[in-house]
């Protein structure tokens, strides 16, 4: 049996037992091709369908066909940058977004800027959060999109969503957020915070790797990112993965039946967490925020003069599993871009910090257990730290 204590949920989730067996009888039973129109096929096409009914029913989406099942929240969010910069591109080279987003936002629209787009990044302070009043001076005539997370995945700040949908309605651009981070965690209603395009991703509420969905209102056209054949009404080529996707949709059903319960454990277990490092006397300070505008889920720590890797490295051996940031750069040797944008390249807290992220599986006993071995490393290798110093 793994006694593993498993604590990094914002990069990965395990894979729930009824997702599991969703999906198995799924590959045993309905292995037809969607896109067809025999027995088979029509047997896939309808679980494919209910599936999207409900994860369209999960944001409030007002039409099932503004899912388009995808990869996951990469491939959507590359979709959103790339294709409604092509689509719109006649009125407008002006986006708007944040300093501290995801890559897979960040690096497209890179990409752009070598092509002659602009890209304002809004700056965020040292809670992870971005000015309303920034974002209104930035808008312009022809900005053609706002990409702005739900949740940041390192830190865990939650941002007003529902107030820049508003702002972001009564201007010409379209409205994306990424909210691979919120979603299946946090309630998201894209008719109450007018939000046009949105990313989600499968394998971050304990379903399936490689699937996930964009939701695109209707009325929002552009070019399918993914070319070849006809598949989701043209807007995104390849046979559907139908296990996956039903995977995907059981896992939904999971959460979205005990999303408060769990954001009520993910709390207790930060503070928890807290509470126990401060009994125990540890130098640290909270990154971000840790209740207002917070996600429930994620909780960055500065464990002060004391190198984020070695301390992740003498955890691991004790079994713990967390994170110095985001899954996707973990092994990049770069500072996080997320904590340079709130606190500068400058700062300790750069090459200081640990991310700790709660799912649902996670127990009181096993933040205890996190306590009591950070509270026997961080003085360690802080007097080491010092030493060195000296």
């Amino acid at each position: 049996m793994d006694k593993r204590i498993y604590i990094d949920n914002a990069g990965t989730t395990k894979t729930a037992p009824e997702v599991i067996e969703t999906m198995t009888e799924a590959l045993e039973t309905t292995w037809g091709n969607a896109s067809t129109t025999n027995y088979y096929g029509r047997q896939a096409k309808q679980m494919l369908e209910d599936s999207r009914h409900l994860l369209a029913r999960s944001i409030n989406a007002q039409f099932d066909d503004e899912i388009v099942i995808t990869s996951g929240g990469t491939e959507s969010d590359n979709t959103v940058v790339k294709q409604v910069a092509k689509a719109r591109q006649s009125e407008g080279r002006h986006i708007i977004t944040t300093a501290f987003e995801h890559e897979a936002i960040l690096r497209p629209l890179e990409d752009l800027e070598q092509e002659g787009f602009e890209v304002t990044y809004l700056p965020v302070d040292e809670r992870g959060q971005i000015s309303l009043a920034d974002l209104k001076a930035a808008l312009r005539e022809d900005t053609i999109l706002v990409t702005i997370m739900t949740v940041n995945n390192e830190v865990g700040s939650h941002l007003p969503i529902h107030e820049i949908g508003q702002i972001v309605a009564d201007s010409n651009a379209w409205f994306h957020t990424d909210a691979v981070q919120a979603y299946g965690t946090l309630p998201l209603d894209v008719q109450t915070d007018q939000i046009d395009l949105m990313s989600v991703s499968g394998h971050k509420l304990n379903g399936p790797k490689m699937v996930g969905f964009l939701y695109r209102r209707r009325g929002i056209v552009f070019p399918s990112f993914v070319r070849g054949g006809d598949q989701e009404l043209k807007r995104r080529a390849g046979t559907e993965n139908v296990p996956a996707v039903v995977g995907f949709a059981r896992a939904v059903e999971l959460h979205q039946e005990k999303m408060a319960e769990h954001r009520a454990t993910y709390v207790a277990l930060k503070h928890q967490l807290v509470d126990g490092l401060k009994d125990a006397g540890i130098d640290f300070e909270v990154n971000g925020s840790l209740d207002e505008g917070a996600a429930p889920q994620v909780l960055s720590l500065w464990f002060k003069g004391v190198p984020n890797d070695a301390l992740l490295t003498n955890l691991d051996l004790e079994g713990i599993i967390g994170a110095a940031g985001s899954a996707c750069t973990s092994g990049s040797l770069d500072p996080s871009h997320v904590l340079v944008a709130m606190f500068g390249a400058e700062s300790p807290r750069v090459w200081e910090t640990l991310r700790f992220s709660f799912g649902i599986y996670n127990t009181p006993a096993e933040v205890d257990a996190l306590v009591a071995a950070l509270a026997k490393y961080v003085p360690l290798l802080k007097d080491k730290t010092d030493r060195g110093q000296r």
